[in-house]
């Protein structure tokens, strides 16, 4: 019985995760585990060892609001103390034993980074055999990319979607951990994602494009990103109330809203990971504007997931610009900079 009903908890979990929909224990007690709701921790753990053992992944728990505001409290102590902000009464109105677990989960990667970087560098052989194929099967604008790795990136997630995440994430961690709609959608329009904008999205996708406006709700809904309303109480203690429905456009109209990561990026991503992303990128971007050739742009296309290994490479000084960049990314979140939770 609890064989079979770990069976059915991977095939739930896989099929969420599929969708990008956060896993919710109430949803496992209703759906897989039914009256046997006593029942969920001997299932989880044999959940776990199937996940494990035949997808390299597993369930994670991911952590309340108030839990991570309260970490994110102590981090930020030095912020505090800069600004002469009165911190011992942020601290008192966090209860101490709130509780780390959401009782909401995700499927998470347990292979190791540097088995993933692998998986992600080209392979000329399989480049050019993927480029015959494609050749073969004529032109088509909905053929998926060839990148000539293991890590099919074309037929999985959607790469500039996933882009225009990080983008997202980085503004907000460079910005202090949050910041107001009309800062994010300034920094959105540099970029060329203005509101009347739309996200390309690959042939595996529903929609060829998504606007901006319904990717953010999309991100939001998956847990990658909140948006608080300022001022509102309600949003420390992890709930958002919803109003409704006839009512939300006139308050969305006229309320000031502040945006933070989601849970999920919390412990999907983490901070050192988005910190390391850009810093690396500002390096490199440099580096080609010092006087490097830019004429490498079909060899830039193969060289995916070499981005660590070539930010030390060259002058010698890559490693300490890489560290001087991230250092910088962590004194303006105002705070240590967390790995995934």
């Amino acid at each position: 019985e609890l064989d079979r009903k770990a069976s059915d908890l991977v095939r739930f979990a896989l099929f969420m995760e599929q969708r990008r929909t956060l896993i919710r224990r109430e949803d496992i007690n209703k759906k897989v585990l039914g009256s046997n709701s006593r029942l969920f921790n001997p299932v989880l753990e044999r959940a776990q060892k199937l996940l494990r053992k035949t997808f390299a992944m597993e369930l994670v728990e991911l952590q309340s609001r108030n839990y991570r505001e309260q970490d994110n409290i102590v981090a930020g102590d030095d912020l505090q103390e800069a600004r002469n902000a009165t911190g011992v009464k942020k601290k008192s109105k966090l209860q101490p034993s709130a509780a780390a677990g959401s009782k909401t989960y995700i499927l998470r990667s347990v292979l190791d980074p540097i088995i993933i970087e692998e998986a992600a560098c080209t392979d000329e052989r399989l480049y050019e055999e993927q480029i015959a194929d494609c050749q073969e099967d004529g032109d088509d604008d909905d053929m998926p990319r060839s990148y000539g790795c293991i890590i099919s990136w074309s037929t999985t997630d959607q790469v500039g979607a996933l882009g225009v995440l990080h983008v997202i994430l980085a503004i907000i961690l460079a910005s202090g951990r949050s910041m107001t709609d009309l800062e994010l959608r300034a920094h959105l329009k540099r970029l060329g994602l203005s509101s009347n904008e739309s996200i390309s999205m690959n042939s595996q996708s529903t929609h060829k494009s998504l606007p901006i406006d319904t990717y953010l709700g999309q991100l939001m809904k998956q847990g990658y990103i909140d948006r608080i309303k300022l001022g509102d109480t309600k949003a420390a203690g992890g709930k958002r109330g919803r109003a409704p429905a006839a009512t939300q456009a006139n308050q969305d109209e006229t309320q000031a809203f502040e945006w933070h990561w989601g849970h999920r990026s919390y412990s999907e991503i983490g901070e050192q990971a988005i910190a390391t992303f850009v810093a690396e990128f500002i390096v490199e971007r440099n580096r080609g504007n010092d006087g490097e050739d830019d004429d490498e742009d079909g060899k830039a296309a193969r060289d995916r997931g070499k981005g660590r290994a070539r930010a030390g490479d060259g002058d010698g000084g890559g490693d300490k610009k890489v560290k001087n960049v991230y250092g910088a990314i962590e004194r303006a979140a105002g705070g240590n900079l967390s790995d995934v939770k």
